[in-house]
Formats: structure tokens, C-alpha cells, sequence
């Protein structure tokens, strides 16, 4: 699910990462919610995405909470040539930590960084802001594709190992595991 406030380029993103497109010049904000449906092949699995974008205008909340409960995955974003939006993502974190499940995937993107000239956000503080959090972070840009397919595959990666995962089997790290394969093969 796309969320984050009006204007960040959410639909863009979407419509860059489904069709390759960028919708140029003004378009109507989404209303309410819309979805599209891709298919990515992940390590070899083919992993269907369906992709919720949200309306970011603060009278559709009533109607975006209702499907946080359902995400598997929320991508947060904020616009670096809009202030507002990027001082706004600690409000929509609160809501995601209200309405979401505790463990949705969540990821940080900082929107429209081919308009360097009138960025008022720094990376810096975009890296800052996700760390605080503990959450991913990624620079995109709709208009020229940068990080558009990366920051779709890496949450689909991450809902891929997730589902695929046995129910009781622990969380993979791979750093435990690497420990725990060496020791087992060098017993005698």
C-alpha cells in the first residue's frame, strides 16, 4: 500500500512501476483508494503484487485506515521539494503503528529527486528520519525511474521469504545461520 500525503507522487510511482510510464503534467488526486496488480519474478518465484494507492488528502483517511489492517506492506513517502510532507511522516508512522498490523513490511521513500533544484529535503535527513524509526529508506523518482523497481523488489523479496517461511520457523538472519551451518558441518 502507498501512503503518505497528497502531491508526494504516489500514483506516479505506481504507474511508473506497473507500466514503465510517467504520467507528466497535473492529474486529478486519487480519490479514495486504487489498486494494480503486477506479476515480479523473485529469485526465481513469481510473486503478484497488488498495490493499494491511497488518496494522501487528510478527508479520505476514514476510508485508507480501514485498509491498513489488510497491508502487507506499506510504502511511506514524502516529497523532497515539499517540507510539509517530509515533516508529516512522523504522523503517518503514528498511524501506521494505530491502524496497520505489527508486522507489516514498511519502507521510507523520499519522492521526486530529479527536481535537485528545488529539493528542500536532504538524503541526510531522510536517513536520519528512517533510522530513528529502524525502517529501509530509499531516494525514488518517478519521472526517471530511479529506485522505482528496486524499492517494488525489495519489499517483494522481503513478502516472498515471509510467505514461504514454515508458520513456526523463526525469522531468517543470515548472519545466525551462516554461524549455525558452519559449526554443524565442522563437528566431528
Amino acid at each position: 500500500m502507498l501512503v503518505g500525503d497528497s502531491g508526494v507522487g504516489k500514483t506516479c510511482l505506481l504507474v511508473r512501476f506497473k507500466d514503465g510510464a510517467f504520467l507528466a503534467g497535473s492529474f486529478i488526486s486519487t480519490v479514495g483508494i486504487d489498486f494494480r496488480n503486477k506479476v515480479l519474478t523473485v529469485d526465481g518465484v513469481k510473486v503478484k503484487l497488488q498495490i493499494w494507492d491511497t488518496a494522501g488528502q487528510e478527508r479520505f483517511r476514514s476510508v485508507t485506515h480501514a485498509y491498513y489492517r489488510d497491508a502487507h506492506a506499506l510504502l511511506l513517502l514524502y516529497d523532497v521539494t515539499n517540507k510539509a510532507s517530509f515533516d508529516n511522516i512522523q504522523a503517518w508512522l503514528t498511524e501506521i503503528h494505530e491502524y496497520a498490523q505489527q508486522d507489516v513490511v514498511l519502507m521510507l521513500l523520499g519522492n521526486k529527486v530529479d527536481s535537485a533544484q528545488d529539493r528542500v529535503v536532504k538524503r541526510e535527513d531522510g536517513e536520519k528520519l528512517a533510522k530513528e524509526y529502524g525502517v529501509p529508506f530509499m531516494e525514488t523518482s518517478a519521472k526517471s525511474g530511479l529506485n522505482v523497481e528496486l524499492a517494488f523488489t525489495a519489499i517483494a523479496k522481503e513478502l516472498k521469504h515471509r510467505s514461504m517461511k514454515l508458520p513456526n520457523e523463526p525469522k531468517f538472519k543470515l548472519h545466525d545461520y551462516v554461524k549455525k551451518e558452519g559449526a554443524r558441518c565442522c563437528r566431528s
